[in-house]
């Protein structure tokens, strides 16, 4: 189902992937115990993170490891963005469908960067890679894109599902009508397999509160080592 090109290997010797899936889930619109939750949520990154600037949080060690990431390619972490907006701005955590807040939530609260897919659209495996440079695919918003050379991606085979750079894909983008869903979770060099796992573990309880039947197929951490 997931596999690692040896490009990626060669490129990334310390980095993890972690990969979440699930069967049989539900994807409504809105769902009131996890709104209760969200909201808890931004109430607790207000105060974990009270009296840091900018600045404190350059030195965090998770963004700092994305902050290394994404300055080779001129680009800055948009999850911190994200968190900046809900610490200094009084943003509130989106509201999206129940299954991309899911994700979303584990996402400000951890600060690892994740895309969510409708498994039934990705036609498996799935190949964690690093780009050439020279692949194209079009972005959730519809648009066409290549991706950085050598930033890392997951494609399918039939194309990139998603880079770091540019985010997920639209092909494979989950849907009011997703039954079975991926989460699949970047961590560059400096971000430890236990956190990755920490953080699709905090997925899995997100999701299981929107759908208690749903079934885990696959949650796992993978590195250049195995």
């Amino acid at each position: 189902m997931f596999q690692l090109s040896d490009r990626w290997k060669t490129l990334y010797p310390d980095a993890h992937a972690g990969v979440l899936v699930l069967r049989d889930v539900v994807n409504p619109p809105h769902h009131a115990e996890l709104e209760k939750r969200k909201s808890a949520l931004g109430e607790e990154l207000r105060s974990r993170f009270a009296g840091q600037d900018r600045a404190a949080l350059l030195s965090h060690p998770i963004l700092k490891a994305y902050a290394d990431y994404y300055r080779q390619f001129k680009k800055t972490y948009h999850v911190q963005l994200q968190l900046e907006s809900i610490l200094f701005k009084g943003k509130s955590i989106p509201s999206v469908a129940a299954l991309v807040e899911a994700m979303f939530m584990a996402e400000v609260d951890n600060l690892l960067l994740t895309a969510g897919h409708d498994l039934d659209s990705v036609r498996l495996p799935m190949t964690l890679d690093a780009a050439l440079g020279t692949e194209s695919y079009i972005l959730l918003r519809g648009e066409p894109q290549t991706p950085k050379p050598d930033d890392m991606m997951i494609r399918d085979e039939d194309g990139i599902i998603s880079s770091i750079v540019y985010g997920p894909d639209q092909r494979t983008q989950i849907t009011p009508q997703t039954h079975n869903a991926v989460f699949t979770t970047y961590a560059p060099a400096g971000i430890g397999e236990e956190s990755v796992m920490h953080h699709l573990q905090e997925i899995q309880r997100n999701i299981l509160l929107i759908a208690p039947n749903a079934r885990t197929e696959l949650l796992k951490v993978f590195s250049a080592h195995d």
